[in-house]
């Protein structure tokens, strides 16, 4: 059961994207496993993707086809990862662009491939070839939902955010959908997710915005600590609303479509966390007085990967020393422990590196009973800030992964 307000809002369509999709059986049994997102022609795409050695086969000629230039088609596969699968995979989503590409009419290198599921088993490819063309002929504009739905594997929800906003005049939209619930310490961005807009912004500049904001929201998550093999982030500029491209991080359009996305990353990111594995509260872990951001990130992710203080939260246990040892092994260089504070909410659990006077185990155990909370953690040395979004680690995470295959 995802953790707070998960619900899907109003999916705005963005003009020159076109959704379609079906049941190719890569893996399930009568629900949607198969999605195609077809671009308008001139549309600006971007992407970023996982850092993981062992990367997917998808992730390889996603990378190299978006080196040649723009794609007019996306296709997505829920179900198998096609990750550790050799020649063989390479070979696989090579003729899985190449199919939709004959299809559809295009070149096989204007098709980005993506997969997700379980790593190491090759993909049915003649289920997965035949439902390219009933997702071709189910394409429309209005098919978000459908498409949010598609790619989910372990997810419990779909996941999904969209604006409307007005530039010199003229109105715009961005919308977008992510996927991933387990398999979760994205080191550029997450499972998979997906961001588009009519608003008509330079190639160089749409790779620009998704670096950016990339790396204030999915690189800012953790459910697990695990780097997926198939992490990909997708940002799409159709420019088919109208208007003058935007060319320059100058134009005061830039910075507000810039805060928009970052929004919506926001958003899609922390939806992840909210639909963990198992995941029954949501933590916001905030770092302040480091020396630099680095820093920050270190002692953040540090406490967000502890399985000691995730195992202590998820049974509202306000074992405060967990929460010390994971800043104290984080690694920083001459820390002053005499100089830590530490917070659940508004409860100061830690003074200058001890007991803070005045807190008591019923104030702790309090904060750490509610559905929502925030570890701040203040390491007295400089002025750099971060955070970092998790969640706990529960009985039902091992679980879902035991038996993830079955």
């Amino acid at each position: 059961m995802a953790v707070g307000d998960v619900s899907m809002p109003q999916m705005h369509v963005v003009k020159g994207v076109k959704i379609g999709s079906a049941e190719a059986y890569v893996r399930y049994q009568n629900r949607r496993d198969l999605v195609i997102f077809e671009l308008a022609a001139g549309s600006n795409v971007a992407g970023v993707f996982t850092q993981n050695a062992f990367c997917a086969a998808p992730v390889h000629v996603s990378k190299a086809h978006l080196k040649i230039g723009n794609p007019r088609y996306l296709v997505i596969n829920t179900g198998n990862a096609n990750a550790g699968t050799g020649p063989t995979g390479m070979v696989n989503a090579e003729a899985t662009c190449a199919k939709l590409a004959e299809l559809a009419g295009v070149k096989p290198e204007e098709v980005l491939p993506f997969s997700t599921g379980v790593i190491g088993e090759q993909l049915p490819m003649e289920r997965l070839l035949s439902g390219l063309q009933p997702a071709l002929d189910s394409l429309r504009d209005d098919a978000w939902m459908d498409a949010a739905t598609g790619i989910m594997t372990t997810d419990t929800t779909p996941k999904g955010a969209s604006e409307q906003f007005e530039l010199d005049g003229i109105t715009y939209t961005m919308t977008g959908i992510s996927k991933g619930a387990g398999m979760i310490r994205p080191n550029m961005a997450t499972m998979l997710g997906y961001v588009a807009t009519d608003a008509p912004i330079s190639r160089e500049l749409v790779q620009q915005l998704l670096s950016e904001t990339v790396n204030q929201s999915f690189n800012r998550i953790t459910i697990d600590g695990d780097t997926s093999t198939n992490d990909s982030c997708i940002l799409i500029a159709t420019g088919q609303a109208g208007g003058v491209e935007i060319t320059s991080i100058e134009d005061s359009r830039y910075a507000a479509v810039r805060e928009i996305l970052m929004r919506i990353m926001k958003r899609l990111a922390q939806l992840i966390v909210r639909d963990g594995e198992g995941a029954t509260k949501f933590i916001t872990v905030t770092v302040e007085g480091g020396a630099n951001t680095q820093e920050c990130c270190d002692v953040a992710y540090s406490i967000a990967h502890s399985p000691l203080v995730k195992t202590a939260i998820f049974a509202s246990d306000p074992n405060w020393g967990r929460i010390l040892a994971a800043i104290g092994y984080a690694s920083v260089v001459n820390l002053d422990v005499a100089k830590i504070q530490v917070w659940l909410d508004d409860v100061q659990i830690c003074k200058d590196g001890g007991a803070a006077a005045d807190y008591t185990e019923a104030a702790g155990a309090r904060v750490m009973a509610q559905a929502e909370m925030t570890i701040r953690v203040d390491l007295g040395r400089g002025e750099a800030k971060d955070t970092v979004y998790t969640c706990d680690l529960s009985y039902d995470y091992v679980k879902i992964n035991a038996d993830y295959r079955s």
